[in-house]
């Protein structure tokens, strides 16, 4: 997949409701560098982002269960923790610039694991920046 260039200060958060997709999406974050952590819904993944600073990106599906689907976990963590990024997928909802938040990225699922790496390379690249 190529180099990250991601510190080791720099983590991923992946939330996914779907066991195995959630695993090929940490495995890809972890296979091009990053520190990954991993939640199945929004009220794990806000309890993982008040204990870990690191956390600089979010790479949320749109439908899970729990208290929020994933455009309201996207708009709740750029509300509460404006530097981190923001990736949002979905295999069966097409989304608008205007459902995300601010710079928040879009990918249809199945989504080519290169535009992944891309998208977090380039994230990387400026919070290092």
């Amino acid at each position: 997949m190529g180099q990250s260039f991601a510190p080791s200060r720099f983590a991923v958060l992946v939330v996914e409701d779907d066991a195995l997709l959630r695993a090929e999406a940490v495995d890809l974050c972890i296979e091009v560098g990053f520190t990954t952590y991993e939640a199945r819904n929004a009220d794990q993944a806000i309890r993982l982002l008040e204990r870990h600073s690191e956390i600089r990106v979010l790479f949320t599906d749109i439908e899970m269960g729990g208290s929020m689907d994933g455009l309201r976990l996207a708009q709740a963590v750029r509300e509460r923790w404006p530097p981190v990024a923001i990736m949002v997928t979905s295999g069966r909802r097409k989304v608008t610039k205007e459902d995300l938040p601010e710079n928040g990225l879009f990918f249809a699922k199945p989504y080519p694991p290169g535009d992944i790496v891309k998208a977090l390379n380039g994230i990387a690249a400026q919070v290092m920046g």
